[in-house]
């Protein structure tokens, strides 16, 4: 059996219903924190909670791999529930462990989810038990998220940036269902799991400006002043200063590696930020 945490989340539903189309639905199980949210996915449910261990011994009974998606949390407590997950799916004998990391997985980030990540997958690399790292693009869906007031203002502010190969949540799914129903497929780290090009927030404004028929300028905002604006409108200092630390990580070029591996498992072209963008549009209209 295949058990996937995280099977309500945004990128751990996504991973269930494409799995749905390559393994028999018998074969997969999921593990949540609240058993109602999940509704009917035609697959096991059980629930399991990365501050409670027992829950997930329950939860990865009969496991022959074990997919852990990333905590939604940074620092020590993200890191500890990895590696309680890590251990359950180890107790529990399951054959191989899988762990949704990132591309910029290393100890010297600039952006704090990055040595989170690589301490995951080092204490993973100790365990003894076969594992699979997937070294996935950065999220497509945060481009919206920085916009701002782009689309009424025509002036898309932020500090300044670097490339990012920015990846869709659907195509990373699909991928990691893909690898999960050749199990053994990769061993270890993944190459970056990302779309082809890698693009900052001028090609982001450009491509609204197309997209939307009037001039988006990217304007670079003073570091300092874009964390006073954040915090001004509610968001708590150490968030605001967090999301700094992706654009000083993308200035140090940290996420714009590409790889062509996403587009060979995809055996597609990758979802272009474009049609995120557009999503992103249409939603708001």
């Amino acid at each position: 059996m295949i058990v996937i945490t995280g099977g309500t989340g945004k990128l751990g539903s996504r991973i269930v219903q494409r799995l749905l189309q390559l393994v028999p639905a018998e074969q997969i199980g999921v593990s949540v924190r609240d058993v109602e949210r999940a509704g009917d996915l035609g697959v096991r449910v059980r629930r399991g909670d990365f501050g409670d261990p027992q829950s997930l011994a329950e939860a990865f009974e009969g496991a022959s791999q074990v997919l852990v998606v990333s905590a939604n949390e940074t620092g020590g407590k993200a890191v500890e529930s990895h590696v309680t997950a890590i251990e359950a799916a180890v107790a529990a004998g399951a054959g191989r462990i899988l762990y949704t990391s990132h591309q910029g997985a290393a100890e010297d980030s600039l952006f704090a989810p990055m040595p989170d990540h690589a301490a995951t997958e080092a204490h993973l690399a100790k365990t003894g038990t076969p594992f699979t790292v997937l070294r996935n693009g950065f999220y497509a869906s945060t481009v919206p998220q920085l916009l701002g007031a782009a689309l009424e203002t025509g002036e898309l502010v932020a500090p300044a940036d670097g490339p990012v190969s920015w990846t869709a949540h659907a195509d990373l799914a699909e991928a990691a269902a893909i690898i999960l129903a050749s199990d053994g497929s990769f061993d270890g780290p993944t190459p970056p799991l990302t779309a082809p090009v890698a693009l900052d927030l001028t090609d982001a404004a450009r491509i609204l400006s197309a997209l939307t028929g009037r001039t988006i300028r990217r304007v670079v905002a003073d570091d300092e002043e874009w964390v006073a604006s954040l915090t001004g409108h509610g968001v708590p200092e150490p968030q605001a200063r967090m999301l700094l630390g992706m654009f000083h990580a993308s200035r140090r070029g940290e996420f714009a590696e590409v790889s062509p591996e996403l587009e060979r498992l995809l055996g597609r072209p990758a979802t272009p930020l474009r049609s995120v963008l557009a999503e992103a549009i249409e939603a708001a209209a």
